[in-house]
């Protein structure tokens, strides 16, 4: 196997918190390869470690998992900053009612992944108001334990699997963060995703909607989404009740979604429609890891916002006729139950 796909399949598990057996999918590999993959990748780190910190000596496993040592797995970091993809995610919603969904299949995601001591946190989830900008502020924590391969957790330092996220929701502007502003427990101010998004009462035909700099857009790939194509879903995460494609709303007669729904969309005055324009910035310093990291992050974000949207669109009926009342009582609740089960 090349070295490169070998270093790609411990990447992957590092960041998704998968299993071997995913990875292999992934990969198309076999199990028992991906496994070895990773224990090579990360034996070979603890080789190159010495190098580069420009001591020969041989490592001891105590070094090698001391946090506190100056050449630990921890401490030996190189940087890169990966500036953004854009994604464009045209949907069927008029504005109003996006808000409504977004904050309804939030609430369920958040259940869906909770349970046994893991999952989602919530901390605060509370109206904000500065520089002249109001919204809902939350903060969450996403507790990832059992969701790394076994062979990681020797390695993981505690705290390192816990991921606090912060929120700013000022509809149709939002910003989230992870780590940096909200900060993974270890890594601290060494990593962070940063993702912003503009709701436009549009199909996705406007370019550069979050006034970047003409030095950093040129820089910036452009990633179309839609939710309608199953090409765009991966088998593993492939739902036939959530396919836009079969889903059709008895409330509101929307649906499904065929090969040309965005045209159709475009021709109908009567249909509501929108786009959110997110834009996905990275930061990551972590050793050896820098340079395919960026890829796979991009990947992953993309692979969340294509699975949420959709859900949020086959779940149309389940929350069409709520209000914002409706919402934040349903978050209080939702709240409520998260706390019982983490």
């Amino acid at each position: 196997m090349p070295e490169a796909k070998r270093v790609a399949i411990a990447v992957w598990l590092l960041a998704h918190q998968g299993s071997y057996s995913t990875a292999a999918t992934h990969f198309g590999v076999g199990k028992s390869t991906a496994c070895k993959a990773f224990i090579q990748v990360v034996i070979a780190m603890e080789l190159v470690l010495p190098r580069e910190t420009g001591d020969h000596r041989k490592m001891n496993p105590d070094q090698i998992l001391d946090p506190s040592s100056s050449l630990s797995l921890w401490n030996c970091w190189l940087v890169t900053y990966l500036e953004g993809e854009k994604q464009y995610l045209p949907i069927s919603f008029w504005l109003s009612q996006y808000q409504v969904g977004q904050l309804f299949s939030v609430a369920e995601a958040s259940k869906n992944n909770t349970g046994g001591g893991e999952g989602i946190e919530v901390l605060k989830n509370e109206p904000y108001e500065r520089e002249g900008e109001r919204g809902q502020f939350t903060h969450k924590i996403y507790h990832l334990q059992s969701k790394v391969p076994g062979f990681l957790k020797m390695f993981a330092p505690e705290g390192s699997l816990v991921v606090h996220e912060r929120a700013w929701n000022a509809y149709p502007y939002c910003r989230t963060v992870f780590p940096l502003i909200a900060q993974n427990e270890y890594m601290k101010e060494d990593f962070f995703i940063k993702i912003e998004t503009w709701h436009k009462p549009d199909l996705g035909d406007q370019e550069n909607v979050h006034g970047l700099d003409a030095e950093t857009w040129k820089d910036v790939d452009v990633v179309h989404i839609d939710i309608g194509d199953r090409t765009q879903v991966t088998d593993d995460d492939y739902k036939p009740d959530e396919d836009p494609a079969l889903f059709k709303s008895q409330k509101t007669g929307r649906g499904p979604l065929g090969p040309d729904w965005k045209r159709e969309l475009a021709n109908n005055e009567d249909c509501p429609h929108m786009c959110a324009y997110k834009l996905v910035t990275v930061k990551f310093r972590w050793w050896g890891f820098q340079g395919r990291v960026e890829k796979f992050i991009q990947k992953q974000e993309r692979r969340l916002f294509t699975n949420f949207h959709r859900q949020l669109f086959c779940w149309l009926d389940k929350w069409v006729d709520l209000s914002m009342a409706d919402i934040r009582q349903m978050e209080e609740e939702t709240q409520k139950e998260l706390d019982e089960l983490v």
